[in-house]
């Protein structure tokens, strides 16, 4: 791997850890308010219980699989 490739693989970790953190963030300041998340699914816009989604994002398959090794 260049260095190249090793630093934008790095900045891509830091940009995954980021929305991770503004998910939980996101998550716990509309339970806080009881408030909506509004999403789009399907094109259409989806108000969502903020307490029916997960604290966290699940982690991708890339993550596991380096886990695991």
């Amino acid at each position: 791997m260049t260095t190249k490739e090793k630093e934008a693989e790095e900045e891509f970790e830091k940009i995954l850890f980021g929305l991770r953190e503004t998910y939980k963030n996101l998550v716990k300041f509309k339970r806080e308010k009881n408030s909506p998340i509004i999403v789009s699914e399907n094109g259409k816009i989806v108000e969502l219980d903020p307490f029916s989604v997960p604290d966290e994002l699940p982690p991708d398959e890339e993550d596991e699989s380096k886990s695991t090794t």
